[in-house]
């Protein structure tokens, strides 16, 4: 990661700091498995920038942007950049505070506490990647904030205080317009510096898709990533709604193809029957067969 940091063009004294980070906060060898390189390569040296400065200056990032700028990309990307085992936290309306801290249970016919996946992250000083954050309940979004501010502690009730290792950062992503999804309050969003992630462009998904697959023709990939752009647009327009743009079912499609499937059926199963409003299923089926040839070479 790092020599692609280095080719990619990022400022060189950042690379320095992320190397000495890296050789300096060691990793305890029973998470070294949560350290996992990355399918995916996020493109946008200023994103990279801006995520570098913030976390090696020890804060806590938010990744604000629509459907498929690359948050979670990029989130995956910077915990293995900087070398550290990863807790990905995935926000639903049953996720509570106990699955954060941790809960009461039994072992060995004995009460014992059993640590959640952010008490995991601060005593191992791992990235927390809380996914969707703006999803979260209230109760459990209050337990973060002794963690995310300058305290760094997480005082758990009838058990102990946990000082949370210096390494640990914590990357939460939140998308706009989701159901389910809502203002994130004033006290929450102070303890992050904040990135607004930009659309994608055509140059950027052609990078994303050839860094997915191995010899792949790259002509192909062009022709894929226009319909990409394409349908991005059309959602930015209002055309249509965002749920068929949606970069992971464009790799799946693609996954597909290679395995010999017809490629309008795999990109309608992948992308066009995702959207179940019919009249608006056909302007994305209509954008697809206008682009999209019978036989296709990957």
């Amino acid at each position: 990661m790092i020599q692609k940091l280095k080719s990619y063009g990022i400022n060189e004294n950042l690379i320095k700091d992320l190397e000495y980070f890296r050789n300096y906060y060691k990793v305890d060898k029973n998470v070294l498995s949560r350290i996992q390189e990355p399918k995916s390569f996020y493109y946008g040296v200023g994103i990279w920038e801006q995520a570098l400065y913030a976390l090696l200056n020890g804060q806590n990032i938010l990744l604000v942007g629509t459907k498929a700028t690359g948050k979670n990309i990029l989130a995956d990307n910077l915990a293995y950049a900087f070398s550290r085992p990863k807790w990905t936290i995935s926000f639903h309306n049953f996720i509570d505070a106990d699955d954060l801290i941790g809960v009461d249970t039994y072992k060995n016919g004995e009460v014992t506490f059993r640590n959640g996946s952010i008490t995991d992250c601060s005593v191992y000083g791992g990235f927390g990647i809380l996914d969707e954050i703006n999803m979260a309940k209230n109760d459990a979004i209050s337990v973060l904030y002794s963690a995310l501010d300058y305290r760094r502690v997480i005082d758990i009730s009838g058990y102990k205080k946990i000082d949370i290792l210096e390494p640990t950062r914590f990357i939460a992503t939140m998308n706009y317009g989701y159901f389910g999804t809502k203002e994130l309050n004033e006290a929450l969003v102070s303890r992050f510096a904040v990135i607004q992630m930009p659309d994608i462009n055509k140059e950027m998904i052609l990078e994303i898709l050839l860094g997915s697959f191995d010899n792949v023709n790259k002509d192909s990939l062009k022709l894929f990533s226009e319909i990409f752009v394409d349908l991005q647009e059309k959602a930015k327009n209002g055309q249509i709604s965002s749920k068929s743009v949606d970069l992971r079912g464009m790799i799946n499609a693609i996954s597909l193809i290679k395995k010999g499937m017809n490629p309008k059926q795999a990109i309608n199963m992948c992308i066009s029957n995702k959207v179940f409003d019919e009249y608006e299923r056909k302007i994305v089926q209509d954008l697809i067969t206008l682009k999209l040839p019978e036989k296709i070479i990957l």
